[in-house]
This record gives structure tokens, C-alpha cells and sequence, in this order.
């Protein structure tokens, strides 16, 4: 294997506000992603490390990234976080959203201009096979974006084409200490199983699923670019909230899209498909001036308001 980090070569096509910041974990992706930055923009790097406490070995990943960091001459900020899950919310989801918010409030506070995270290809294609094993749509099938924004800050995934076992032979030929996070191979997490048996018999079947699966994610993520794009053109044509006549003049498929992306921008709630067809049957049933709606959609409920839609968030039926 080459002496050059796989890593540099990602990072070719990339031209941030300098400086940057790395969330670094400790792990294999994210050590070699610290150290291709840290050649790519010497002086210009900060790595961010997110110390959950849900785990026993988190203060041993600690030592190993300051280790690191020191080596780097890299400064090296510990943000520690709690993340408690709402109802209706993952563990998981919600230890996510908390990693985003401190990340994105430590960089804007360091005056960073995006923050790099190590998901590689690996990761994309378990996003894949997850978004498709619980019937998504687009938007799931797009997988992880390679750009995005959270609390005011960008955010950049530039190793989604490189596999995950080529950062880590790189690390181990090189002699470069990584930490193995130990809930990884716990197959009691569906991405851990997909991991585990999935990915090497997708290997031995299919040698490129990983380009060709990156491939499929990123058609789906132009073909949700244009229906948002149609959708804020339709929420234009149709108002603020919506008119129920002017959704009665659309086909279902277009409905279905504006309505999906008037809940989400409006009020944070995304309906489930059978929540969205049942809307759709009540807007086309709704011809008469005393026809009433009042449907559970997401948290909340969508009703009729004289000629045009509302949402009452967490509002509950009356009796």
C-alpha cells in the first residue's frame, strides 16, 4: 500500500473556510481524516471530540485523541454531551442530534468554517440497506449528504467514496494508533449486523456494490433535489398554508410532495405514507363547506380551516 493517506485524496476537491475543524472520535475513519487535514491545511485544523460518558472506555478514546493531537501540534477541544431521548425518539437519533448541535456550537464558536466527519463508504451503504429496509423514500434512499447545514454550520462527509478497510490498512501499515469503539460489534444494532454478515457477502457477490450503491444514492438525491424544488413551487401555487381547492387541482403525487414539504418547512412534522394517502382521500372528499378534517399527522394534527389547511402540533382530537 501507498505511504499516502487515503484520506489526502479526498480532501483535493475541497476548499473550505479556513480553519477547520475535524469531528475526531479516536476511530480509524476519523484518525485518518484528522491527519490528511492537518497535512492539507498545516496550521489551520481543530479537532472536536464528542465524549458521550455512555461507556466505560470513553475516557481511554479521551487520552488516545489528545495522544494524537499533541503529535499534531492539533488543538483539541472535549465537548461533553448528554443526550436524552424524547418520546418517540431513538437513543440513538437523539445522542445524533446532540453530536450535531455541539459540534456546530463549539465550531461557530471557534470561527471555523465547516466541520469534516469521517463517514465512509461503508457507512453510506449501511444507510442505504437501512433507508431501504424500513421503506423510505427519496430522501432516505439518498443516503448521507456529502454537504450539508446544521445550527448555522457547514458540515462536510469527504471520504463517502473511500471503503473503510482501506483507512484502517493504512493506519495499521503506517504504525498509527486508533481506538476500536467496542459497540460496534454489537450485533444487537441492525447497523452492526449489516456490518457484520451483509457487507462481506454484498463483497463477494457484487465487488463494486460500494461505487454502484453510492451511485444509486446519489440519483436519488438529485431526483429529491428536483421534487423539493417542484414542491416549492407547487406550495407558491397552492399558498401558506394551503388552499384545499387549489390542492384539489393537483394529481395525488404532486399533492402528497407539497404537502410533505409544507409540514416539514412549516411545522417540523413528517407524516408516514399512510398518514399522507389518508389526507389526500379527505382533501379530495372535502366539497362541501361543512366536510371537516382533523387528521394525526406526525405529532400533531392537520384540520380544515375554512378554505385552507392548518396544523395543531400536539393537539389532541377533541371528544
Amino acid at each position: 500500500m501507498s505511504n499516502t493517506n487515503p484520506a489526502l485524496a479526498a480532501l483535493d476537491s475541497l476548499d473550505p473556510v479556513l480553519p477547520v475543524g475535524v469531528a475526531y472520535s479516536g476511530g480509524a475513519d476519523s484518525t485518518a481524516l484528522l491527519l490528511a487535514a492537518a497535512q492539507r491545511w498545516p496550521g489551520q485544523v481543530r479537532a472536536l471530540h464528542i465524549h458521550h460518558g455512555l461507556q466505560a472506555a470513553a475516557d481511554e478514546f479521551v487520552r488516545v485523541c489528545e495522544d494524537t493531537c499533541a503529535r499534531l501540534k492539533v488543538p483539541l477541544q472535549v465537548l461533553r454531551v448528554r443526550a436524552a431521548n424524547a418520546v418517540g425518539q431513538s437513543p440513538e437519533d437523539a445522542a445524533r442530534l446532540a453530536r450535531y448541535a455541539a459540534l456546530a456550537q463549539a465550531a461557530s464558536e471557534q470561527g471555523l468554517g465547516a466541520v469534516l466527519l469521517g463517514q465512509h463508504a461503508d457507512d453510506q451503504v449501511e444507510t442505504l440497506l437501512l433507508a431501504l429496509s424500513r421503506g423510505a423514500g427519496l430522501p432516505g434512499l439518498a443516503s448521507m449528504a456529502a454537504r450539508f447545514e446544521r445550527g448555522g454550520m457547514l458540515f462536510l462527509r469527504p471520504l463517502l467514496q473511500v471503503p473503510a478497510a482501506t483507512l484502517r490498512a493504512w493506519l495499521v501499515e503506517q504504525h498509527i494508533p486508533f481506538v476500536d469503539d467496542p459497540t460496534n460489534t454489537d450485533e444487537r444494532y441492525t447497523r452492526n449486523r449489516i456490518r457484520a454478515r451483509l457487507l462481506p457477502a454484498l463483497a463477494e457477490s457484487f465487488p463494486q456494490f460500494r461505487e454502484t450503491f453510492a451511485r444509486s444514492a446519489q440519483h436519488a438525491a438529485q431526483a429529491q433535489a428536483l421534487l423539493a424544488e417542484v414542491a416549492r413551487e407547487d406550495l407558491v401555487r397552492v399558498g401558506n398554508p394551503p388552499a384545499i381547492k387549489a390542492l384539489q387541482a393537483l394529481s395525488a403525487p404532486r399533492q402528497a410532495n407539497v404537502l410533505r414539504h409544507w409540514l416539514l418547512e412549516a411545522h417540523s412534522a413528517t407524516p408516514s405514507a399512510a398518514q399522507l394517502e389518508q389526507l389526500i382521500s379527505q382533501i379530495a372528499a372535502c366539497t362541501t363547506r361543512g366536510h371537516r378534517i382533523h387528521l394525526k399527522v406526525a405529532t400533531g394534527h392537520v384540520t380544515r380551516v375554512g378554505l385552507v389547511l392548518g396544523y395543531e402540533a400536539g393537539a389532541d382530537k377533541p371528544a
